[in-house]
């Protein structure tokens, strides 16, 4: 008889059946995808990123295909938090698979409040916080300041006992010093990295491809830098992370394990094939299969150096 492997792994208080789950952003509210993906087959789903007040976003174009990938300059559009507890969390649960809210917000304030208004929610196993969005019109990220960072973990922390995730920018010098802050804060898991501010430029016009100059860029291009930073930082913290940043399938998915991931998100990718993510659990469980090994996290921080 064939083992089966055991694919669960935990992040927090939250434990989850496997360790694939869909990037913020790049899956909707599930609505999109439910006809034409398997997502009852997920670790998890983390929503788009909720704000207090509705947002319409930066102006357009906002997503533009590169060799290598896509720069987005999405800039946060929402609903809103009471529309998104009103209409879409109702839509998400019926999914039965453990639902993880990004939220962010323009102070420490904000995010206690929206941590507070998710806190009392059963339907929602953990909280995201998104310091690191590259397309909003303020100066300096939250996830670019130790002090910052800090600041807007504890009012979270405060506000919850919910799992805490948060998620992290590769626009810093040092991203261990970030991630070390974060942890003291009380973040009980990380998720790096967020996209890399980028732009495209159409020669013709004199101009930017992107409405608002600049924008994150996801895909392959950024997997060499995502698993250089997720095997750095999984030597400096305790908890667990969240590798992402241009997985496109489950050997991708594997190379971020043995860097030190207890889990992984799938982004851009859900945009090329909306099952690479429920492929890639298939396909990370028949690795272990053939390999003999009976467990996920025996994998976790594995690589040889």
């Amino acid at each position: 008889m064939t083992m089966k492997p055991n694919l669960e792994v935990k992040i927090g208080k939250l434990k989850l059946k496997n360790p694939v789950m869909v990037a913020s952003g790049t899956f909707g509210y599930g609505t999109e995808f439910e006809d034409v993906a398997r997502i009852s087959q997920l670790g998890a789903i983390v929503t788009k990123t909720i704000t207090l007040k509705a947002r319409i976003g930066n102006r357009p174009p906002r997503v533009i295909e590169t060799p290598s990938g896509i720069l987005n300059s999405i800039g946060l559009e929402n609903p809103g938090i009471d529309r998104f507890i009103r209409e879409k969390l109702p839509v998400l649960k019926k999914f039965k698979v453990p639902i993880i809210v990004s939220i962010a917000g323009e102070s420490a304030e904000e995010y206690k409040e929206l941590t507070q208004r998710l806190d009392n929610l059963k339907e929602i196993a953990a909280i995201e916080i998104n310091i690191s969005c590259p397309n909003i019109r303020r100066g300096k990220l939250f996830a670019q300041s130790e002090t910052s960072t800090k600041e807007v973990v504890k009012a979270a922390r405060g506000a919850t006992e919910k799992t805490i995730i948060t998620k992290l920018s590769p626009n810093v010098t040092d991203i261990t010093l970030i991630a070390k802050a974060a942890q003291e804060a009380g973040s009980d898991a990380l998720s790096l990295i967020n996209t890399i501010t980028g732009m495209a430029v159409d020669i013709e016009k004199k101009e930017s491809k992107l409405g608002d100059v600049t924008g994150g860029l996801s895909g392959p291009a950024i997997k060499p830098v995502a698993l250089f930073m997720v095997w750095k930082v999984h030597k400096k913290v305790k908890i667990p992370l969240i590798g992402m940043g241009g997985i496109m399938n489950w050997q991708d998915a594997i190379e971020f394990i043995l860097c030190g991931s207890a889990a992984v998100a799938i982004g851009t990718a859900n945009f090329v094939n909306p099952n690479a993510a429920a492929e890639t659990v298939k396909g990370i469980e028949n690795f272990l299969r053939k390999k003999k090994i009976k467990d996920i996290n025996e994998l976790v921080g594995s690589l040889r150096t």
